[in-house]
Protein backbone atom coordinates (compact mmCIF):
# COMPACT_ATOMS: atom_id res chain seq x y z
CA UNK A 1 0.00 0.00 0.00
CA UNK A 2 1.22 3.51 -0.83
CA UNK A 3 0.82 5.02 2.64
CA UNK A 4 3.09 7.97 1.90
CA UNK A 5 0.87 9.07 -0.97
CA UNK A 6 -2.21 8.75 1.23
CA UNK A 7 -0.58 10.88 3.91
CA UNK A 8 0.33 13.52 1.35
CA UNK A 9 -3.25 13.61 0.08
CA UNK A 10 -4.50 14.18 3.61
CA UNK A 11 -2.02 17.00 4.12
CA UNK A 12 -3.52 18.73 1.08
CA UNK A 13 -6.99 18.26 2.55
CA UNK A 14 -5.83 19.79 5.83
CA UNK A 15 -4.44 22.76 3.95
CA UNK A 16 -7.76 23.20 2.14
CA UNK A 17 -9.59 22.99 5.48
CA UNK A 18 -7.17 25.51 7.02
CA UNK A 19 -6.02 23.09 9.67
CA UNK A 20 -2.45 23.14 10.95
CA UNK A 21 -2.66 19.53 12.06
CA UNK A 22 -4.88 16.53 12.55
CA UNK A 23 -5.25 13.71 15.07
CA UNK A 24 -6.27 10.27 13.79
CA UNK A 25 -7.39 7.56 16.23
CA UNK A 26 -10.00 5.51 14.35
CA UNK A 27 -8.52 2.02 13.71
CA UNK A 28 -9.56 1.75 10.04
CA UNK A 29 -8.16 5.21 9.31
CA UNK A 30 -4.89 4.35 11.05
CA UNK A 31 -4.55 1.22 8.94
CA UNK A 32 -5.35 3.18 5.80
CA UNK A 33 -2.88 5.99 6.47
CA UNK A 34 0.09 4.18 8.00
CA UNK A 35 -0.57 0.42 8.02
CA UNK A 36 -1.04 -0.03 11.77
CA UNK A 37 -3.51 -2.78 12.73
CA UNK A 38 -3.36 -2.67 16.54
CA UNK A 39 -6.15 -1.60 18.84
CA UNK A 40 -4.44 1.40 20.44
CA UNK A 41 -2.79 4.14 18.45
CA UNK A 42 -2.77 7.82 17.54
CA UNK A 43 -1.40 9.43 14.39
CA UNK A 44 -0.56 13.13 14.58
CA UNK A 45 -0.11 15.31 11.50
CA UNK A 46 1.60 18.59 12.43
CA UNK A 47 4.11 20.96 10.84
CA UNK A 48 4.55 18.70 7.82
CA UNK A 49 5.52 15.76 9.99
CA UNK A 50 3.69 12.59 10.92
CA UNK A 51 4.13 10.99 14.36
CA UNK A 52 2.57 7.75 15.52
CA UNK A 53 1.92 7.16 19.25
CA UNK A 54 1.13 3.89 20.99
CA UNK A 55 1.91 2.19 24.30
CA UNK A 56 4.47 -0.42 25.22
CA UNK A 57 2.25 -3.37 24.34
CA UNK A 58 2.51 -2.50 20.67
CA UNK A 59 6.18 -1.50 20.37
CA UNK A 60 7.17 -4.38 18.14
CA UNK A 61 3.97 -4.34 16.12
CA UNK A 62 4.28 -0.62 15.45
CA UNK A 63 7.87 -1.02 14.28
CA UNK A 64 6.84 -3.77 11.89
CA UNK A 65 3.71 -2.13 10.50
CA UNK A 66 3.86 1.67 10.66
CA UNK A 67 4.98 3.43 7.49
CA UNK A 68 5.67 7.11 6.90
CA UNK A 69 5.61 8.20 10.54
CA UNK A 70 8.00 8.53 13.45
CA UNK A 71 7.05 6.09 16.22
CA UNK A 72 6.78 7.27 19.84
CA UNK A 73 5.98 4.91 22.70
CA UNK A 74 3.95 6.77 25.33
CA UNK A 75 3.97 5.86 29.01
CA UNK A 76 0.71 7.63 29.74
CA UNK A 77 -2.45 8.45 27.81
CA UNK A 78 -1.90 8.84 24.08
CA UNK A 79 -3.65 12.18 24.09
CA UNK A 80 -1.19 13.48 26.71
CA UNK A 81 1.74 12.16 24.70
CA UNK A 82 0.44 13.91 21.60
CA UNK A 83 -0.05 17.15 23.47
CA UNK A 84 3.47 17.03 24.87
CA UNK A 85 4.91 16.71 21.38
CA UNK A 86 3.08 19.64 19.89
CA UNK A 87 4.71 22.94 19.03
CA UNK A 88 2.73 25.42 21.08
CA UNK A 89 2.52 28.13 18.47
CA UNK A 90 -0.18 30.75 18.89
CA UNK A 91 -3.33 30.10 16.91
CA UNK A 92 -2.53 26.50 15.95
CA UNK A 93 -5.67 24.60 14.91
CA UNK A 94 -5.60 20.82 15.30
CA UNK A 95 -8.47 18.87 13.80
CA UNK A 96 -9.80 15.62 15.20
CA UNK A 97 -12.23 12.95 13.98
CA UNK A 98 -15.36 14.42 15.55
CA UNK A 99 -17.67 11.74 14.13
CA UNK A 100 -15.46 8.92 15.44
CA UNK A 101 -14.26 10.24 18.80
CA UNK A 102 -16.05 9.78 22.13
CA UNK A 103 -16.86 12.77 24.29
CA UNK A 104 -14.47 11.44 26.94
CA UNK A 105 -11.58 11.05 24.47
CA UNK A 106 -12.17 14.52 23.03
CA UNK A 107 -12.15 16.02 26.53
CA UNK A 108 -8.87 14.24 27.32
CA UNK A 109 -7.26 15.60 24.15
CA UNK A 110 -8.46 19.12 24.92
CA UNK A 111 -7.03 18.86 28.43
CA UNK A 112 -3.66 17.77 27.03
CA UNK A 113 -3.42 20.64 24.57
CA UNK A 114 -1.48 23.81 25.39
CA UNK A 115 -3.90 26.70 25.94
CA UNK A 116 -2.89 28.43 22.75
CA UNK A 117 -3.74 25.37 20.63
CA UNK A 118 -7.31 25.00 19.42
CA UNK A 119 -8.82 21.54 18.95
CA UNK A 120 -11.30 21.74 16.08
CA UNK A 121 -13.95 19.11 15.25
CA UNK A 122 -13.73 17.75 11.69
CA UNK A 123 -15.66 14.91 10.08
CA UNK A 124 -15.05 12.61 7.14
CA UNK A 125 -11.66 13.94 6.05
CA UNK A 126 -10.02 10.53 5.75
CA UNK A 127 -13.17 8.87 4.43
CA UNK A 128 -13.12 11.25 1.46
CA UNK A 129 -10.01 9.37 0.39
CA UNK A 130 -11.12 5.91 1.51
CA UNK A 131 -14.38 6.09 -0.45
CA UNK A 132 -12.44 5.58 -3.71
CA UNK A 133 -10.50 2.32 -3.78
CA UNK A 134 -7.22 2.04 -5.67
CA UNK A 135 -6.24 -0.97 -7.78
CA UNK A 136 -4.54 -2.79 -4.89
CA UNK A 137 -7.56 -2.30 -2.64
CA UNK A 138 -9.93 -3.50 -5.36
CA UNK A 139 -7.96 -6.71 -5.75
CA UNK A 140 -8.04 -7.31 -2.00
CA UNK A 141 -11.80 -6.76 -2.00
CA UNK A 142 -12.25 -9.12 -4.94
CA UNK A 143 -10.28 -11.76 -3.05
CA UNK A 144 -12.43 -11.27 0.05
CA UNK A 145 -15.62 -11.55 -2.01
CA UNK A 146 -14.40 -14.77 -3.62
CA UNK A 147 -13.55 -16.27 -0.24
CA UNK A 148 -16.90 -15.20 1.20
CA UNK A 149 -18.71 -16.89 -1.67
CA UNK A 150 -16.62 -20.05 -1.29
CA UNK A 151 -17.43 -20.52 2.40
CA UNK A 152 -21.11 -19.66 1.83
CA UNK A 153 -21.37 -22.49 -0.68
CA UNK A 154 -19.73 -24.88 1.78
CA UNK A 155 -22.19 -23.96 4.52
CA UNK A 156 -25.22 -24.26 2.27
CA UNK A 157 -24.41 -27.91 1.60
CA UNK A 158 -25.22 -28.58 5.25
CA UNK A 159 -28.59 -26.82 5.39
CA UNK A 160 -31.46 -29.15 6.25
CA UNK A 161 -34.62 -29.03 8.38
CA UNK A 162 -33.92 -29.41 12.07
CA UNK A 163 -30.36 -28.06 11.95
CA UNK A 164 -30.09 -24.92 14.07
CA UNK A 165 -29.39 -21.49 12.62
CA UNK A 166 -26.35 -21.26 14.90
CA UNK A 167 -24.97 -24.53 13.55
CA UNK A 168 -25.16 -23.21 10.00
CA UNK A 169 -23.49 -19.95 11.03
CA UNK A 170 -20.84 -21.89 12.90
CA UNK A 171 -20.00 -24.08 9.91
CA UNK A 172 -19.74 -21.02 7.68
CA UNK A 173 -17.50 -19.19 10.12
CA UNK A 174 -15.30 -22.23 10.73
CA UNK A 175 -14.89 -22.68 6.97
CA UNK A 176 -13.90 -19.01 6.69
CA UNK A 177 -11.21 -19.30 9.34
CA UNK A 178 -9.96 -22.58 7.90
CA UNK A 179 -9.70 -20.94 4.47
CA UNK A 180 -7.57 -18.10 5.81
CA UNK A 181 -9.99 -15.30 6.69
CA UNK A 182 -8.89 -12.76 9.31
CA UNK A 183 -12.37 -13.03 10.76
CA UNK A 184 -15.98 -12.23 9.91
CA UNK A 185 -17.10 -8.82 8.66
CA UNK A 186 -20.03 -8.94 11.09
CA UNK A 187 -22.01 -11.44 13.13
CA UNK A 188 -23.38 -13.95 10.63
CA UNK A 189 -27.11 -13.70 9.96
CA UNK A 190 -29.04 -16.95 9.54
CA UNK A 191 -32.81 -16.61 9.88
CA UNK A 192 -35.25 -19.36 8.92
CA UNK A 193 -39.00 -19.55 8.48
CA UNK A 194 -40.92 -16.69 10.10
CA UNK A 195 -37.64 -15.37 11.54
CA UNK A 196 -36.47 -14.57 8.00
CA UNK A 197 -38.77 -11.54 8.26
CA UNK A 198 -36.20 -10.02 10.65
CA UNK A 199 -33.80 -7.92 8.51
CA UNK A 200 -30.98 -8.53 11.01
CA UNK A 201 -32.00 -11.92 12.35
CA UNK A 202 -28.86 -13.10 14.11
CA UNK A 203 -28.41 -16.87 14.17
CA UNK A 204 -30.06 -18.58 17.14
CA UNK A 205 -30.65 -22.10 18.42
CA UNK A 206 -33.93 -22.09 16.46
CA UNK A 207 -34.04 -25.12 14.10
CA UNK A 208 -34.50 -24.63 10.37
CA UNK A 209 -38.19 -25.36 9.63
CA UNK A 210 -39.41 -28.07 7.30
CA UNK A 211 -40.64 -25.41 4.93
CA UNK A 212 -39.89 -21.72 4.42
CA UNK A 213 -37.30 -19.14 3.45
CA UNK A 214 -33.83 -19.06 5.01
CA UNK A 215 -31.87 -15.80 4.76
CA UNK A 216 -28.08 -16.07 5.07
CA UNK A 217 -26.11 -12.82 5.25
CA UNK A 218 -22.38 -13.19 5.82
CA UNK A 219 -19.03 -11.67 5.04
CA UNK A 220 -15.34 -12.29 5.68
CA UNK A 221 -12.36 -10.07 6.34
CA UNK A 222 -9.32 -10.93 4.27
CA UNK A 223 -6.08 -8.96 4.70
CA UNK A 224 -8.11 -6.19 6.27
CA UNK A 225 -10.84 -5.83 3.63
CA UNK A 226 -14.45 -6.91 4.03
CA UNK A 227 -16.95 -8.79 1.93
CA UNK A 228 -20.74 -8.86 2.24
CA UNK A 229 -23.24 -11.18 0.58
CA UNK A 230 -26.84 -12.26 1.17
CA UNK A 231 -28.70 -15.12 -0.42
CA UNK A 232 -32.14 -16.52 0.39
CA UNK A 233 -32.99 -20.17 -0.14
CA UNK A 234 -36.26 -22.03 0.38
CA UNK A 235 -36.56 -25.24 2.36
CA UNK A 236 -39.13 -27.43 0.65
CA UNK A 237 -41.03 -26.50 -2.47
CA UNK A 238 -41.94 -22.82 -2.70
CA UNK A 239 -45.56 -21.93 -3.38
CA UNK A 240 -46.82 -19.62 -6.11
CA UNK A 241 -46.99 -16.59 -3.82
CA UNK A 242 -43.52 -17.24 -2.41
CA UNK A 243 -42.09 -17.51 -5.91
CA UNK A 244 -43.77 -14.23 -6.80
CA UNK A 245 -42.16 -12.56 -3.81
CA UNK A 246 -38.74 -13.93 -4.68
CA UNK A 247 -38.96 -12.87 -8.32
CA UNK A 248 -39.97 -9.35 -7.26
CA UNK A 249 -36.93 -9.02 -5.00
CA UNK A 250 -34.66 -10.43 -7.70
CA UNK A 251 -36.01 -7.95 -10.25
CA UNK A 252 -35.48 -5.13 -7.76
CA UNK A 253 -31.92 -6.23 -7.13
CA UNK A 254 -31.14 -6.44 -10.84
CA UNK A 255 -32.68 -3.01 -11.38
CA UNK A 256 -30.49 -1.59 -8.64
CA UNK A 257 -27.37 -3.08 -10.20
CA UNK A 258 -28.37 -1.76 -13.65
CA UNK A 259 -28.73 1.76 -12.22
CA UNK A 260 -25.13 1.88 -10.97
CA UNK A 261 -22.90 4.09 -13.12
CA UNK A 262 -20.58 7.09 -12.74
CA UNK A 263 -22.47 10.30 -12.01
CA UNK A 264 -25.57 8.50 -10.78
CA UNK A 265 -26.94 9.73 -7.48
CA UNK A 266 -26.95 7.16 -4.70
CA UNK A 267 -30.61 7.89 -4.09
CA UNK A 268 -31.48 7.06 -7.69
CA UNK A 269 -30.09 3.55 -7.29
CA UNK A 270 -32.32 3.09 -4.26
CA UNK A 271 -35.25 4.47 -6.27
CA UNK A 272 -34.66 2.04 -9.14
CA UNK A 273 -34.81 -0.96 -6.80
CA UNK A 274 -37.74 0.39 -4.80
CA UNK A 275 -39.82 1.06 -7.91
CA UNK A 276 -39.70 -2.61 -8.89
CA UNK A 277 -41.07 -3.60 -5.51
CA UNK A 278 -43.72 -0.91 -5.76
CA UNK A 279 -44.93 -2.42 -9.02
CA UNK A 280 -45.34 -5.73 -7.21
CA UNK A 281 -47.09 -3.92 -4.32
CA UNK A 282 -44.40 -5.08 -1.95
CA UNK A 283 -42.53 -1.82 -1.34
CA UNK A 284 -44.05 -1.35 2.12
CA UNK A 285 -42.12 -4.43 3.21
CA UNK A 286 -38.78 -2.94 2.12
CA UNK A 287 -37.63 -1.26 5.32
CA UNK A 288 -33.98 -0.35 4.80
CA UNK A 289 -31.68 1.31 2.28
CA UNK A 290 -30.67 -0.43 -0.93
CA UNK A 291 -26.97 -0.53 -0.11
CA UNK A 292 -23.80 0.89 1.40
CA UNK A 293 -20.10 1.18 0.77
CA UNK A 294 -17.66 -1.57 1.80
CA UNK A 295 -13.91 -1.55 2.33
CA UNK A 296 -11.79 -1.65 5.47
CA UNK A 297 -15.12 -1.49 7.28
CA UNK A 298 -18.34 -3.29 6.50
CA UNK A 299 -20.37 -0.08 6.45
CA UNK A 300 -18.78 2.88 4.71
CA UNK A 301 -20.08 5.76 2.59
CA UNK A 302 -21.86 6.11 0.30
CA UNK A 303 -25.27 5.09 1.61
CA UNK A 304 -27.73 4.14 -1.11
CA UNK A 305 -30.97 5.35 0.42
CA UNK A 306 -33.87 7.67 -0.26
CA UNK A 307 -32.77 11.20 -1.11
CA UNK A 308 -29.02 10.50 -0.94
CA UNK A 309 -27.24 12.94 -3.25
CA UNK A 310 -23.72 11.46 -3.27
CA UNK A 311 -22.60 10.95 -6.87
CA UNK A 312 -21.21 7.53 -7.67
CA UNK A 313 -17.64 7.56 -8.96
CA UNK A 314 -15.30 4.91 -10.40
CA UNK A 315 -13.56 3.07 -7.59
CA UNK A 316 -16.47 3.06 -5.18
CA UNK A 317 -17.42 -0.40 -3.90
CA UNK A 318 -21.05 -0.76 -2.82
CA UNK A 319 -23.69 -3.35 -2.02
CA UNK A 320 -27.04 -3.70 -3.77
CA UNK A 321 -29.36 -5.49 -1.34
CA UNK A 322 -33.12 -4.87 -1.56
CA UNK A 323 -35.35 -7.12 0.49
CA UNK A 324 -38.87 -7.64 1.76
CA UNK A 325 -39.87 -8.69 5.26
CA UNK A 326 -43.45 -9.85 5.75
CA UNK A 327 -44.30 -10.33 9.46
CA UNK A 328 -45.53 -13.80 10.30
CA UNK A 329 -44.63 -15.18 6.88
CA UNK A 330 -40.98 -14.64 6.03
CA UNK A 331 -38.42 -12.49 4.30
CA UNK A 332 -36.17 -12.39 1.26
CA UNK A 333 -32.96 -10.42 0.64
CA UNK A 334 -30.51 -10.71 -2.25
CA UNK A 335 -27.20 -8.87 -2.01
CA UNK A 336 -24.21 -8.44 -4.29
CA UNK A 337 -21.12 -6.29 -4.00
CA UNK A 338 -20.33 -4.19 -7.08
CA UNK A 339 -17.57 -1.79 -8.04
CA UNK A 340 -18.37 1.38 -9.98
CA UNK A 341 -16.38 1.51 -13.23
CA UNK A 342 -15.84 4.15 -15.91
CA UNK A 343 -18.83 2.86 -17.92
CA UNK A 344 -21.09 1.27 -15.32
CA UNK A 345 -20.27 -1.37 -12.75
CA UNK A 346 -18.86 -4.85 -12.29
CA UNK A 347 -20.68 -7.35 -10.09
CA UNK A 348 -18.10 -8.93 -7.81
CA UNK A 349 -20.26 -11.58 -6.13
CA UNK A 350 -20.03 -14.85 -8.11
CA UNK A 351 -22.95 -16.76 -6.57
CA UNK A 352 -26.09 -17.37 -8.69
CA UNK A 353 -29.26 -15.57 -7.61
CA UNK A 354 -32.01 -17.84 -8.92
CA UNK A 355 -34.29 -19.37 -6.29
CA UNK A 356 -32.74 -22.47 -4.71
CA UNK A 357 -35.02 -25.04 -3.10
CA UNK A 358 -33.49 -27.41 -0.57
Amino acid sequence: MDHLSRQQQLRQVLQDERLDGFVVTHPANLRYLCGYTGSNGLLLFLDGRCTFFTDGRYTQQAREEVRGARITIAKGALALAAGARMHARNGVQIGFEADLTTVTAAAAMRKAMPKNVRLKPASGLVMRQRILKDAEELQLIRDAVQLGAQVYQAAMQAVRPGLSESAIAGRLEFAAREAGADGMSFETIVAGGKRSALPHGRATAQPIPRRGFVVVDSGVILRGYCSDMTRTVHVGRAGREERKWYEAVLEAQLAGVAAVKPGQLAGEVDKAARQMLRRARLDRYFTHSTGHGVGLEIHEPPRLGKGQTEELRPGMVITIEPGIYIPGKGGIRIEDMVVVTERGCDVLTPVAKELVEI
